[in-house]
C-alpha cells in the first residue's frame, strides 16, 4: 500500500438521493481519518440502479485507491451491491464459509430470544444466507452490531447503510488493514480572517505561496456577510508544520499590504 493511495467513499441508496433519509456517513468518515492523521479524496452518492452501480464500481476497482461503499449489500430486491461489484470484477458470488456461520449464528441467538427458527434450513434462515454471498475471493469484514458482515475486495470495503454497522466497520478497517498509512505526513491546517480585502487582489500571493512552498495547499473561503456578519475571506495553509507556518505569516503580511485588515474592528 502506498501513503499516495486515495481515499474515497460512495454511498449508494435512491433514498439518500430522494431525500428520504440523509446521508450521515460523510461527516463521520472525514472525522475519522481526522483522527488517524488521514484525510478523504474524494465522495459521490449514486442511485441503487444495478447497471449504474456496476460501471461506478468498474470504474472505482481500475484504480489503487482504498474505498468505503456503504449500502445495498442487503438480500432484497433493491440491494444490488454485491451483484454489481461481482459483475464489475468479472467473478462470480459464492456463499462465504465465515459469513455463513456468522449468520447462522445470529439466527440462532434470534431463536434463543423468541424470534423465529434455529432451523438452519427454514426458509427465514436460508435467505438471511444470501447476505453472506460475495464476490469470490472477497474477505469478510467484521459487524459488531448484529454479526452479519460485510465484505472486503480489491481494497475496496463494503458495508451496509445503517451507521450503527457501518461505522464500526469504518473503524476496523482503518485500524487492521490500513493502520500503516495512519500519521504518516504530520501537517497542520493554519487559518486567518481577512477583510475589506477582494479575493481578486489576494489571489496573486496565494499562488505565490504554493509557488514558494511546494506541498503547501493554500485555501481561500469567501463569505458575504451571511448572518449580519461583516465580509470577509478565510485565508488558510495546510501542510508539513514549518512550511505552513511561513507561509501563513507570509499571506497575513500581503493582506496588510494590500490594504486588507485582519481584524473585524
Amino acid at each position: 500500500m502506498s501513503e499516495q493511495q486515495a481515499i474515497r467513499l460512495i454511498i449508494i441508496g435512491d433514498e439518500i438521493l430522494s431525500g428520504r433519509r440523509q446521508d450521515k456517513h460523510f461527516a463521520s468518515l472525514v472525522e475519522m481519518l481526522a483522527q488517524r492523521g488521514m484525510k478523504l479524496h474524494g465522495a459521490e452518492i449514486i442511485s441503487d440502479d444495478p447497471d449504474h452501480i456496476e460501471a461506478t464500481l468498474r470504474r472505482s476497482f481500475a484504480t489503487s485507491d482504498i474505498v468505503f461503499c456503504c449500502g445495498g449489500i442487503g438480500a432484497t430486491p433493491d440491494d444490488q451491491t454485491r451483484q454489481a461489484a461481482a459483475r464489475a470484477l468479472g467473478v462470480p458470488l459464492c456463499l462465504h464459509p465465515e459469513a455463513a456461520a456468522l449468520i447462522n449464528e445470529r439466527s440462532q441467538e434470534m431463536a434463543a430470544a423468541g424470534k423465529g427458527s434455529a432451523d438452519p434450513n427454514h426458509p427465514e434462515n436460508q435467505q438471511r444466507l444470501q447476505m453472506g454471498v460475495f464476490p469470490e475471493g472477497a474477505e469478510i469484514v467484521p459487524n459488531s452490531f448484529n454479526k452479519i458482515p460485510g465484505f472486503y475486495i480489491q481494497n475496496h470495503t463494503f458495508m451496509p447503510g445503517f451507521p450503527v454497522m457501518a461505522w464500526p466497520m469504518m473503524k476496523w478497517t482503518l485500524d487492521t488493514r490500513y493502520q500503516a498509512l495512519q500519521h504518516l505526513q504530520p501537517a497542520m491546517e493554519y487559518s486567518f480572517l481577512a477583510f475589506s480585502l477582494p479575493e481578486s487582489r489576494i489571489t496573486p500571493a496565494l499562488e505565490s505561496v504554493e509557488q514558494q512552498w511546494p506541498g503547501i495547499k493554500v485555501f481561500s473561503l469567501p463569505s458575504v456577510g451571511e448572518e449580519g456578519g461583516r465580509p470577509h475571506i478565510e485565508l488558510g495553509v495546510k501542510g508539513e508544520a514549518q512550511a505552513a507556518a511561513a507561509a501563513l505569516q507570509f499571506l497575513r503580511q500581503e493582506v496588510e499590504r494590500l490594504g486588507g485588515e485582519l481584524s473585524a474592528s
